[in-house]
């Protein structure tokens, strides 16, 4: 694999594990974010400090941007020091990855600006997590120009063992939300699956090696039964991201005029967490909604 100049913007649990996946491919990768106790890690196992995004702008190839609201991926991009601002003086453009999850509508709006200020746009959305980001087998919904997208997949096969193009910019994003009314409806009836092992006294890996093959299984199943049924509220993804991602999917579907009951549910329910100051809690934080009951 060729050794990339690579930036990465915004330095939370997921943007920290996809930098220290491009260093250990044998990239040449460049971090910034708002706190620089966040990078002290990935500097420590050779990553470069960038003192603003301007400055990515001008020493990389591409830069991946994460982070977790539109409004922060507008200010990585086109605010003060953004790398929009660091174009000045580069004979070629430069390729923006977005692997935040936004709205396709939001996104839209910024590929299509980026476009005038000479940036490529690739959303890059993801499935797997940081465990999956840090070996390599994170599943990527890909929306942009096929040529953008094809010089974005160089960067991303560091990354990802399953990418999808799906079309224009968006489409990724559009996919992803489909992919999260899966996820988040799932995630509770997990939560109250492990709930109900854990009242009945029951072992929950065995009760994952029972189901495991049958129709009750999957990949968050194996992943995060055990995990929810022992309190383990390890950082895999926040409860605050969840509810956004609900929010989402109910915004796109009143757009298309389509019911979205569970998915309503699921959003009211990460709401009623929120509202208990769980927002920056684990996902496996649903189990607190039955801790009570």
């Amino acid at each position: 694999m060729t050794s990339k100049r690579i930036g990465v913007a915004g330095l939370g649990v997921m943007g920290t594990a996809i930098a220290q996946r491009l260093l250990q491919c044998g990239h040449h990768v460049s971090i910034t974010s708002r706190r620089r106790d966040a990078a002290n890690a990935l500097l420590d196992a050779g990553a470069h400090w960038a003192e603003s995004p301007a400055k990515l702008a001008a020493d990389c190839e591409c830069v991946i941007v994460s982070a977790n609201h539109a409004a922060q991926v507008e200010s990585i991009v086109f605010g003060e020091n953004g790398l929009a601002q660091g174009l000045d003086g580069r004979a070629d453009g430069l390729l923006v990855i977005d692997m935040s999850t936004i709205s396709a509508d939001q996104t839209v709006a910024l590929a299509t600006r980026a476009a005038g200020s000479r940036m490529g746009w690739v959303d890059a959305p993801l499935s797997g997590g940081a465990p999956a980001a840090l070996e390599g087998r994170l599943t990527l919904f890909l929306g942009g120009a096929q040529s953008d997208v094809e010089k974005a997949t160089q960067v991303l096969s560091s990354l990802s063992n399953r990418m999808t193009h799906l079309g224009p910019a968006g489409s990724g994003q559009t996919v992803k939300i489909i992919n999260q009314i899966l996820v988040g409806i799932g995630l509770f009836a997990l939560s109250e699956s492990a709930s109900l092992t854990s009242r009945a006294g029951l072992d929950p890996q065995l009760v994952v090696q029972a189901l495991s093959g049958g129709r009750a299984d999957s990949v968050i199943f194996r992943e995060f039964f055990a995990k929810f049924a022992n309190l383990d509220y390890t950082p895999t993804g926040r409860i605050e991201n969840m509810l956004k991602d609900m929010q989402n999917a109910q915004d796109l579907g009143r757009a298309v005029g389509l019911p979205l009951p569970f998915t309503s549910l699921a959003a009211d329910l990460n709401r009623w967490l929120v509202s208990r100051g769980l927002g920056d809690a684990d996902i496996a934080a649903t189990m607190e909604f039955y801790r009570g009951a």
